[in-house]
């Protein structure tokens, strides 16, 4: 019989932004550049779970040259403004 070849898995890591809701305490988390990649949860930890398990679903719907131009990660920053 012949051998299956089976194509190396590919892991990629994405930025996910984070915030807690104050009204309902919960986590609300999501990648920017990818259109429909955002969740929330009770915990961190769950939201991970939820945001990998988004991302990887968003990412089938994309083609390999829209994967490949996603924006990459360059830093986040806080502006003081006075109110």
């Amino acid at each position: 019989m012949a051998e299956r070849k089976e194509e190396a898995e590919v892991k990629r890591v994405f930025t996910a932004y984070i915030e807690k809701d104050l009204e309902s305490g919960m986590y609300v988390g999501y990648v920017p550049g990818i259109t429909g990649a955002h969740t929330c949860a009770e915990s961190i930890d769950d939201l991970h779970v939820k945001l990998g398990e988004v991302v990887a679903l968003c990412l089938e719907e994309l083609g390999d040259d829209e994967i490949d131009n996603l924006p990459a990660f360059a830093g986040i920053s806080q502006i003081e403004v006075a109110v």
